[in-house]
């Protein structure tokens, strides 16, 4: 799979290891600053004829690639669970999510990036039109979490609007990248519009972004301050999203079994290495104690394994430095007073970087994991008295990526929902119904991100919108034999007409 990396013949090899055994997997060449500059100069020698494509010919591929994907999923699986860790149930949501970014652009992207009317300055002679031009070379800078949906679902949008890409997968989910990228060929895609380096994050990563013309980057906070920073000195654009401290409330009406069950899956859903996972159980006082009873029977009796195929219901941690964040979290809430509810230590009986399954109560300020993203599975639970409170909880974090609400009011749930400074907000379930509406804008408030993916939004970020005006008739200059004075008149006149005419 190594041929569609840009690197030199002679680039170094590195070893990748698979977070399931932690045994070597495959090796595959690093590319340097200089391969990235050549992934560059090829993208943008590619890109013109594309961007000239009519965009019903540029999604064709993406109809393709929608089958090619369901057809090659038992392989993609394997693959992701080796990137990743992750149980292969979790994989699964990867193939959903990518099939579904294919068909809704393959279906909506001509119509997102269709030539628009707007209103004109002066009725029937001014005719306003808006259009969507491709940026020219995108930088996408992926994560490991999602191997599959984070390093490949962002590209296709942009690639659809006109442009090359560049992409950078992280280091630890290389193979997967290289498979999909195989299925994007196969589907068609034009030689040179899809350009695949391999290296660290502040070396080839950071080539990637320096060079892109619109820049589009999912990791940390911190690191997202520094490429939005890099990219305002450039006066380039970029879509980031960053980290959550994301929040479920349980209100007194909901369906506790359902909820319970919703809960797990949110918090442990990919081991909790997840931007939009749960980190904090908000519950209603007057029915905390029966949802604890239901959400620890179901957390207790989750099948922890590392073995690819079926059946487990969550995997491994990424690697040994993510284990010792949430061993680390662990320790010091509980050296601070925390309770465990259930879990609470390492299990390398399982896998190397396995960790149970975690629920804390009593967590408080002081506390690492009160206010800092752990990233793994581990949710805090607190208890509030009514609606209000639930709202000032969930909105006390810099964070709003996701947020959830169960009640069996959806008018109740809409109403807390909007209250809550998260840019996605699941009523009745934890975090996939939001995300898999690729037909609505999905992104983060506060320090979680700027910009959205999927919807209208999420291809035509990757565009520059170009306002085409044409004057018929009389302009906008005095017309001869008429005074200013004169023309100010007629002219105040016609604005007072067309308000009355209801004219936008």
């Amino acid at each position: 799979m190594s041929h569609r990396v840009t690197a030199a013949a002679d680039a170094p090899q590195r070893e990748r290891t698979t977070p399931l055994t932690g045994e070597v997997v495959a090796s595959l060449p690093e590319s340097s600053v200089a391969d990235v500059e050549r992934a560059f100069e090829a993208a943008r020698a590619a890109q013109p004829a594309w961007s000239a494509t009519p965009v019903k010919e540029r999604v064709e591929f993406l109809e393709r690639l929608h089958d090619l994907v369901l057809e090659h999923q038992s392989e993609m699986l394997d693959l992701i669970q080796l990137d990743s860790g992750k149980a292969r149930i979790q994989a699964f949501e990867e193939i959903l999510d990518t099939a579904g970014v294919c068909r809704h652009y393959a279906k909506k992207a001509p119509s997102y990036l269709a030539e628009r009317k707007g209103a004109g300055a002066m009725p029937v002679l001014t005719q306003a039109r808006t259009g969507y031009r491709p940026k020219g070379v995108v930088g996408v800078v992926a994560p490991w979490n999602y191997p599959l949906s984070m390093t490949i679902t962002d590209a296709l949008p942009a690639l659809a609007a006109g442009n090359a890409v560049v992409l950078r997968p992280d280091e630890k989910a290389s193979l997967t990248c290289l498979k999909i990228v195989e299925l994007i060929d196969e589907a068609g895609l034009p030689e040179g519009l899809l350009q695949v380096v391999l290296g660290d994050g502040p070396t080839v990563g950071g080539a990637v972004l320096e060079r892109a013309d619109y820049v589009m980057y999912t990791g940390s906070t911190n690191v997202g301050r520094q490429v939005a920073r890099d990219a305002g000195e450039r006066l380039v654009g970029a879509s980031l999203e960053l980290g959550g401290k994301n929040a479920m409330y349980v209100a007194e009406d909901a369906d506790l079994k359902r909820a319970a069950e919703g809960a797990q899956r949110a918090v442990f859903s990919s081991a909790g290495q997840l931007c939009i996972s749960i980190e904090r159980l908000v519950l209603h006082e007057a029915i905390a104690d029966e949802f604890l009873r239901l959400f620890l029977a179901r957390v207790k009796a989750m099948k922890l394994s590392t073995e690819v195929g079926w059946g487990a219901d969550m995997g491994s941690l990424i690697s040994a430095q993510q284990l010792e964040r949430v061993e680390e979290h662990v320790a010091d809430a509980v050296s601070k007073g925390a309770t465990v509810l259930a879990g609470g230590k390492a299990r390398p009986d399982v896998g190397p970087f396995v960790y149970e399954p975690t629920v804390l109560d009593g967590v408080v300020d002081g506390m690492s994991c009160r206010r800092d993203e752990t990233f793994g599975p581990l949710v805090s639970v607190y208890r509030v008295a009514n609606d209000d409170e639930a709202v000032a909880f969930a909105n006390d974090s810099e964070y709003g990526l996701n947020a959830s609400v169960w009640t069996k009011d959806v008018k109740r749930g809409r109403a807390i929902a909007a209250r809550i400074q998260s840019g996605t907000v699941n009523v009745n379930e934890g975090y996939a119904s939001a995300y898999a509406s690729n037909g609505a804008p999905m992104g983060g408030m506060k320090s979680s991100g700027v910009g959205r993916r999927h919807g209208a939004e999420g291809i035509r970020k990757y565009t520059d919108i170009q306002n085409v005006t044409v004057q018929h008739v009389q302009g906008f200059g005095v017309p001869k034999g008429m005074s200013q004075k004169q023309f100010a008149k007629v002219m105040t006149v016609g604005l007072r007409l067309m308000k009355r005419g209801g004219v936008a």
